[in-house]
């Protein structure tokens, strides 16, 4: 089934605000879960919709609880999620910094005892859309093995950067340190499809590209293997240092939950040192180049990162988010069940 825009952002803020958000909190993070899902983000938008509710439940998110600045220095804060919505979190982090970059030219805000921030390319299209280049990562629970281990300690620990087009159609890339993120597999299984490309390992050790094997395994394949593990095991690191926040261990002894993580996002004028005239030429110079590529499927088309997601959007929003039954039947009962 396919739902519109509009009848999704109404359904979640209604869910949402009978959880306790104000209504403009609830109609916000709504937005954000609309707008991954437009993108075609399924897995971090309305196929997170209800482990996002189940976290409300067990109090895991407190949907009254605001964002506390607890340093500043410069063009560089520390923030307390004090564990509000994560999204919301982000959201706001990502604007304080594009604020501080128009003033120092680079911002960074370090959030601690914070909240999955679901899409984290989304702040990475939000410091574009301003005119900003954006990087932000996150550590997540223990969820990935290291390198040469079976036993999961590091996360997957999301990595995004954006780079803005006068166009709207920026340069996004938003990647886990897994070849696929946990959302992703989830995805994959709910459709009853396997991974195009192996994700993980199965019981024997042997690479798997079943969704549902890996799983329940919980061994997942670093991107670049020990390339992969060793981004993952720095980006928690820096994270944890920058907010004063949780690394990766710390987050798993908390009780098997994913909460209390830390976050940072950072904000660049990328006109700082030359106008915006020359930064369009580079770009579309380069970008013009990698199209010229030869495919390996005929017909083919070779994208640059975020192009696919732009084209996804435009079809989303003329055809509606497509939606697996199950899904949206679960999401429609947070509705009976809050009465």
């Amino acid at each position: 089934m396919r739902i519109s825009k509009e009848q999704m952002q109404q359904t979640f803020a209604q869910i949402l605000t009978r959880y306790g958000f104000s209504e403009a909190d609830a109609n916000d993070s709504a937005e954000l879960f609309v707008q991954n899902s437009l993108d075609g983000v399924y897995s971090h938008g309305v196929n997170r919709f209800p482990r996002v509710i189940s976290y409300l439940e067990n109090g895991y998110i407190k949907p009254q609880s605001k964002p506390s600045v607890e340093i500043s220095f410069g063009g560089m804060e520390r923030w307390n999620g004090n564990l509000g919505m994560g999204n919301l979190v982000a959201k706001q982090a990502m604007q304080r910094a594009i604020d501080l970059a128009k003033i120092h030219g680079i911002g960074c805000v370090a959030i601690k005892n914070t909240n999955h921030w679901m899409r984290g390319g989304t702040y990475g299209w939000q410091a574009a859309d301003a005119g900003f280049i954006g990087m932000c990562f996150t550590n997540t629970q223990p969820n990935m093995p290291a390198w040469g281990a079976k036993d999961r300690r590091i996360g997957n620990n999301p990595f995004v950067l954006s780079i803005p087009r006068e166009n709207g159609q920026h340069v996004v890339v938003d990647c886990a340190m897994a070849q696929y993120s946990y959302g992703k597999i989830e995805e994959a299984k709910l459709s009853g499809k396997n991974l195009p490309y192996p994700g993980g390992f199965d019981e024997e050790g042997k690479l798997s590209n079943d969704p549902a094997v890996i799983e329940r395994t919980w061994r997942v394949l670093p991107i670049g293997y020990w390339k992969g593990s060793s981004l993952s095991i720095a980006f928690d690191l820096i994270a944890a240092v920058l907010s004063g926040g949780n690394t990766v261990s710390e987050i798993g002894k908390l009780g098997g939950d994913e909460f209390a993580v830390s976050q940072v996002v950072l904000a660049i004028d990328p006109y700082r040192f030359g106008g915006k005239e020359e930064a369009e030429e580079i770009i579309n110079r380069a970008l013009e180049d990698l199209q010229l590529s030869d495919p390996v499927q005929p017909g083919g088309i070779v994208s640059y990162p975020g192009h696919r997601t732009y084209l996804t959007r435009q079809e989303n929003l003329d055809k509606g988010i497509p939606v697996t039954d199950a899904v949206w039947d679960t999401i429609l009962g947070y509705l009976e069940k809050n009465q």
